[in-house]
């Protein structure tokens, strides 16, 4: 039990020394220099045909925007 509330002391200072320097930067937390974007890819579902899935969702999607009020 003793090792327990050390790691967790432990876990909640280094979430509190995070919190303080978040506040003292003042700046956007950003994301990684990698991810989708760094393959070449535009979207998630890059396919040449994408699943039958993904094509109901586009449908969908293309729909809400042609009822949206703008």
């Amino acid at each position: 039990m003793q090792t327990f509330l050390m790691v967790f002391a432990l876990f909640i200072l280094v979430v509190l020394a995070m919190a303080i320097g978040y506040m003292v930067q003042r700046k956007s937390i950003s994301g990684s220099c990698g991810g989708i974007s760094s393959l070449g890819m535009e979207k998630a579902c890059d396919c040449d045909d994408p699943c039958d899935k993904r094509k109901a969702r586009m449908k969908k999607e293309q729909q809400w925007k042609e009822n949206q009020i703008n």
